[in-house]
């Protein structure tokens, strides 16, 4: 069974990590703990040898050669080598998790596009079905131990229900060097046409749908069989576990405690070389995670449940083509048909995101003075160039405004030369003056594109 802890890491804690360090199933302990027993007793063995078995003479020679075997074994590159291979391990773990055949999409589109609620129907859309997760069996058996376990022959296919004994006639019929998981998909192929020609499948586009669905579906069977097939180079293997297994062989001698090699100098003389066991045991467990996950169609504890998917898979499917087709729930008013949105207690509501910048509060620097902003409105400015004959006509028509307003101001003075009752009037003349003034000003011709420069 695959060990699972994301319950117990779904909040981040004191001690989140640390309670998951007393697992037995599952742990690094469980893996190495053979190995880890084996390294400390020839440590161990080799340690007491050095202490009571060998003369003065002898000690002298075995402490030259652990000062030797210690200089030189820090030159085999373990953290490139272990990181590396593990790296791609877990990715080729990875991919064949992915690769796993799942008929959920395969199933959705047989429920939806093989029609009939007859005996016919619901023989075509169960049998298509069947055909798919017999596919995934075939694979599955030759490449995971757990289902060759459950289904050595093809006999224990046919009594699980998975097919027939004629179809089990007619894949035996079939000579092949190879492995014939891709024929039951065949048949899937060849009674999708069938039903299309019956009028199960409306149209060309659902058949269409359908073969896309199964395509798709083969090619994770594919993939996985192609995984079981090529593997990780052997050589990189052979080289990670040489450079792992020589390294703590020249561990054991290098890292004893002998005699300082100047007289007089005090060297701490430990029984127990505890870093050199954590060294042991983080490398040696490295080695040992890019064991477990190379091929995770085996038995180990955090191995695929192979067996368990294959029953999800024939009883997921079989539920989806038959008992709910067309077996559809009454069409209710839901609960937000008034209701435009969910409501929550008072308690429980917090703020919407609205953006990271939306309660952003502008503030201006203390050192800096503040410049009021001009609240007049702003002249659009035309960036794109203009041609002469454009200028020139706009500046023409500026000149005609010109003497308009030049003619007006003559009249409005000529009337307050006069000696006469109209003075009283001049507020307004002046004003008329400033009108005269502010379209000049203001007009397009001064203030438009014509008056930039290009």
């Amino acid at each position: 069974m695959t060990v699972s802890y994301t319950l117990k890491v779904a909040n981040a804690k004191f001690g989140g990590f640390s309670k998951l360090l007393f697992r037995w199933k599952g742990s690094i302990y469980k893996l190495l703990y053979r190995e880890f027993m084996v390294f400390c007793l020839l440590y161990s063995f080799i340690s007491v040898i050095y202490r009571c078995v060998l003369n003065n003479e002898q000690q002298e020679m075995f402490e030259r050669l652990a000062r030797h075997c210690n200089k030189f074994a820090k030159l085999i590159p373990m953290s490139f080598v272990l990181g590396f291979y593990v790296t791609q391990a877990f990715q080729r773990w990875w991919g064949q998790y992915t690769s796993f055949p799942l008929p959920d999409n395969l199933m959705m589109v047989v429920s939806g596009n093989v029609h009939g609620t007859d005996e016919r129907g619901r023989l075509l859309r169960r049998t298509l079905m069947r055909y798919a997760n017999l596919s995934s069996v075939l694979i599955l058996r030759s490449i995971s131990t757990r289902v060759r376990k459950r289904f050595p022959t093809l006999e224990d296919i046919v009594e699980a229900g998975f097919m027939t004994a004629e179809e089990l006639k007619k894949l035996n019929h079939l000579y092949s060097d190879f492995n014939k998981y891709w024929m039951p998909l065949a048949w899937f192929a060849n009674l999708a046409s069938q039903a299309r020609k019956e009028g199960r499948v409306k149209d060309d586009i659902a058949l269409r749908l359908l073969m896309d669905e199964l395509n798709n579906y083969r090619s994770k069977c594919s993939m996985l069989f192609h995984y079981d097939w090529i593997s990780i180079p052997l050589v990189y293997t052979q080289v990670v576990t040489v450079a792992v297994y020589s390294f703590f062989t020249f561990c054991l001698i290098g890292r004893q405690f002998v005699k300082p090699e100047k007289d007089g100098e005090k060297v701490l003389d430990l029984y127990v070389p505890i870093f050199t066991l954590l060294e042991f045991f983080f490398y040696a467990g490295w080695l040992k995670v890019g064991e477990l996950i190379i091929n995770p169609f085996g038995e180990d504890d955090d191995d695929f449940e192979t067996n368990q998917l294959i029953d999800r898979n024939i009883q997921v499917s079989m539920l989806a083509v038959d008992d709910m087709h067309q077996n559809l729930p009454l069409l209710e008013k839901d609960k937000y048909w008034v209701d435009k949105g969910p409501s929550y207690p008072s308690a429980t509501m917090k703020p919407v995101f609205m953006g990271s910048t939306h309660d952003m509060r502008i503030l201006e620097d203390d050192n800096e003075e503040s410049v009021p902003t001009p609240k007049t409105q702003m002249l659009a400015i035309n960036v794109w160039p203009t041609t002469h004959r454009v200028k020139k006509q706009k500046s023409k028509n500026l000149q005609q405004l010109c003497l308009c307003c030049r003619a007006k101001c003559k009249n409005e003075r000529s009337r307050l030369e006069q000696p006469s009752e109209s003075n009283i009037s001049s507020p307004p003349q002046q004003q008329n003056m400033t009108i005269c003034q502010e379209k000049l000003l203001g007009s397009p011709e001064t203030t438009g594109p014509a008056n930039q420069d290009p």
